[in-house]
């Protein structure tokens, strides 16, 4: 059965253009026109990809993922965001959102954004392949926090904060490659697909949000380090 994405928007000429767009190519669209309208929807059905404009009244898209991410953190989420917010990319993607959308889109952006972010769910969703090397810990040291997996949080002293799914795979892969630097590409390729279609800005957005959580001091990080003009290192303690 093709994909079924829910589409929340208020403006009805942009929700009308969503809903055409993604129905010619085959998927099954539902959509809301705020953001109430889709937390009801959600609380009756399954959707395969929500596309949540950010700006809408009353309930917004952040509070629509918010809600959301508080009960299902496999579910993709795009924001769609205004083209000079880019407050909005950050908070979305802090708050679990996969990726983001700036507005005015073109057709074949948004199609090529939401095939990426779909072959991405499907992927995590398969079966693990038979594993190769010692699994990594359910509970480890990264920074100034400790990481647990399951719960998928991060604890420094007495306060914990949740780690999205793509903050945990980051730190994977930089666990498996302590003091070696990363090119913001492979990051990109490793933590979002070799398909994914974003900036690396996207990328250095998490790194920004990841250290709020890892980091003693998220200003002067200590084990998330940057090499200027090419990407990452991670530094472990001694």
């Amino acid at each position: 059965m093709n994909p079924h994405i829910l589409i929340a928007e208020d403006d009805p000429h942009i929700r009308e253009g969503l809903l055409v767009t993604l129905e010619s190519e085959g998927y099954r669209v539902t959509a809301a026109r705020d953001g109430a309208e889709a937390l009801h929807l959600l609380a009756k059905s399954k959707f395969d990809l929500v596309m949540l404009d950010v700006m809408m009244p009353a309930v917004s898209g952040f509070d629509v993922c918010r809600d959301l991410r508080r009960r299902d953190r496999a579910t993709p989420v795009i924001m769609l965001t205004a083209k000079s917010e880019e407050i909005d990319k950050v908070v979305g993607l802090e708050l679990g959102a996969d990726d983001y959308i700036t507005k005015p889109f073109g057709v074949r952006e948004l199609l090529a954004r939401v095939a990426a972010v779909l072959r991405r769910a499907t992927a995590a969703a398969a079966p693990p392949k038979p594993a190769q090397a010692a699994p990594l810990p359910e509970v480890f040291a990264f920074g100034a926090a400790q990481i647990d997996r399951k719960k998928m949080r991060a604890t420094r002293g007495k306060k914990s904060e949740d780690l999205t799914a793509r903050e945990l795979k980051l730190l994977d892969i930089f666990l498996a490659h302590p003091d070696e630097v990363l090119s913001r590409d492979q990051l990109l390729n490793a933590a979002w697909g070799i398909n994914y279609l974003g900036t690396t800005r996207t990328l250095d957005q998490h790194i920004v949000q990841l250290r709020k959580k890892i980091e003693k001091d998220p200003e002067t990080p200590a084990a998330i380090l940057t090499v200027h003009g090419i990407g990452y290192r991670y530094q472990p303690a001694p």
